[in-house]
Formats: structure tokens, sequence, C-alpha cells
């Protein structure tokens, strides 16, 4: 019985360990970074994918050798993938960035000569994504639970290829769900990430080596 009673409380530590783990890592939904909301910063993670000719995109990388790029602040975007795909990714990042990046997310947009009003952007993203059949994440073997509330609009409608051609391109809003990390123990995490919604699904891991 003595026995049975220390598994337990082995049992129970290990699982307090790991919630605790988790804790310290995922930021609330409702915490700002560097002054910015996270749903502002899930409008920035769109103008960063945006800013790529489709060549040069870590969001269509498959090994993660551009992950770096047009990387700036202290918040370091991950890409997921371009519509339904797997992807395993190694990515070198400096020390004491925070990262930020989508489980799953959708971009309703149109030409800007084309675009209709705001709001049925705004609309058409959040239906496509309210109900996804699966979010997950997982950082060093620890998986982070109610991820669901990690849901996340633009606050407005943005121009998505304005960086990337120099000028008012795609009007754009967006909605899903995103996270933001702490910055990361230098050395060697990995971090694994995904969603399901009706239309499409994404699965990504990457190897990150702090440094």
């Amino acid at each position: 019985m003595a026995t049975q009673v220390l598994a337990t409380a082995v049992v129970m530590a290990m699982s307090t360990g790991a919630a605790l783990a988790a804790d310290s890592v995922l930021l609330p939904p409702d915490e700002s970074v560097e002054g910015a909301s996270q749903a502002i910063w899930s409008q920035r993670w769109w103008e960063w994918a945006g800013s790529f000719p489709y060549e040069l995109s870590p969001v269509a990388d498959k090994t993660g050798d551009l992950c770096a790029s047009n990387q700036s602040g202290e918040v370091w975007f991950l890409a997921g993938t371009y519509g339904t795909q797997r992807a395993i990714r190694t990515c070198h990042v400096p020390r004491d960035k925070y990262l930020f990046f989508p489980l799953i997310n959708y971009l309703a947009s149109a030409f800007e000569d084309r675009a209709g009003p705001c709001v049925d952007f705004m609309t058409s993203a959040a239906q496509l994504t309210r109900k996804p059949k699966a979010l997950v994440l997982q950082v060093d073997g620890v998986r982070m639970e109610d991820l669901m509330a990690h849901r996340q609009a633009s606050p407005a409608c943005f121009d998505v290829g304005a960086k990337a051609f120099g000028s008012p391109r795609y009007r754009a809003a967006a909605n899903g769900y995103y996270v933001m990390l702490r910055p990361l123990s230098p050395g060697r995490h990995t971090v694994e990430f995904g969603g399901a919604l009706p239309t499409m699904y994404q699965a990504v891991t990457y190897t990150l080596i702090i440094d």
C-alpha cells in the first residue's frame, strides 16, 4: 500500500511539473508583448508571411533554411504551411526571442480593386475558423492544453502584399489560433504544432537551436 501511495505521489509530482513547464512557456492569449496584443501580432505574422515571393517564403520552405528571413525585433515568427501540408524544419533562433506562430489560421483576401467591405472579409475568416477539428502544441514533449482560448482575429483589414510589392495589393482579414511562447533557454528544443479545419490542416515540427 505504501508503494502505491509513493507511486501515486511521483506521478502527481511529474504531472504538476509538466503543467508548470507548460505554463511557464505559453503566454495567455490576452497577454501583450512589446506593447502589442496577440491579435495585432497575428496581423503582423501575415504581413511577414506575405512579404516573400513563393520560392523564397519560409511558409513554403521544407527544411527551415529560410526561417531567419525578414525577422526583426523581440518576436520571432515561425512559419506554418500553405494549404494542407506536413513540414519538418530546423531553425537557428537568437536567444531571448519570443516565438509567435499559428496552429491553424485562414486569410480572406482579394485584389484591392475587387475588394468589398472589410466586414465581409472579417466575417469570412471568422466563419472558416470557428470549428477546428484539432489543435496541437507540444514543446519539448510537453503537450499544451486549452488551445481553443488562443483564437485571434486581425483587428481590422490590412494589406497582406504591401511589403512584397511596395504598394497596396491584397486587402485581407485573418482569423485563427496563434500562440506566443516565452523565450526558450539556449540549446536545442522541439516544437510541434498544427491544427485541422474542415477544409485544411497543417502539421509542423521545428527543431529550434537557440544560440
